[in-house]
């Protein structure tokens, strides 16, 4: 229905320092070994981490069953970054390459680092969520992230 827009959130307590999380942002090669959801990989074919800037990752489903967005086994995305708060706040504009109308539009995703006695919490807020996108498969996608950041980080 037209006008109506989702907005899915994920959040998790990393026994992490909000350094080293962003640390995690700002390096690409780390980018792509924790970013993607657990059965994907990730390539990145740009980053440029300033307001306006942004990158470009093709995510690859390891289950050639899987079907993905721009290909038959992948996922690209464009991302725009619109607001770097080191250690903080990082805003993304992001874009799926795809044919599919329901899969179009710019989602806006946020991931906020606020400390906490074990560590950091970091939320991830995802607003303008595609409809081709299912909730369930995007809760399940942020879930995995979160838990690859916190093996990424982790001390």
């Amino acid at each position: 229905m037209p006008g109506i827009t989702r907005t899915d959130l994920a959040s998790r307590v990393i026994r992490a320092t909000r350094q080293a999380l962003y640390r995690a942002f700002a390096d690409p090669a780390a980018l792509v070994l924790w970013l993607p959801p657990k059965g994907m990989r990730a390539r990145l074919e740009s980053f440029d981490l300033r307001v306006g800037g942004g990158f470009r990752m093709v995510l690859t489903y390891e289950n050639r069953s899987a079907r993905g967005k721009a290909s038959d086994d992948s996922d690209i995305v464009e991302v725009r970054f619109t607001e770097i708060r080191p250690n903080e706040r990082i805003v993304q504009q992001v874009e799926f390459e795809s044919d599919d109308p329901a899969v179009a539009g710019v989602m806006t995703m946020t991931w906020q680092f606020v400390t906490v006695a074990d560590g950091t919490e970091v939320i991830i807020r995802c607003d303008n969520v595609p409809s081709g996108i299912r909730k369930e498969d995007h809760d399940t996608g942020l879930r995995s992230t979160l838990a690859n950041l916190a093996a990424f980080t982790e001390n």
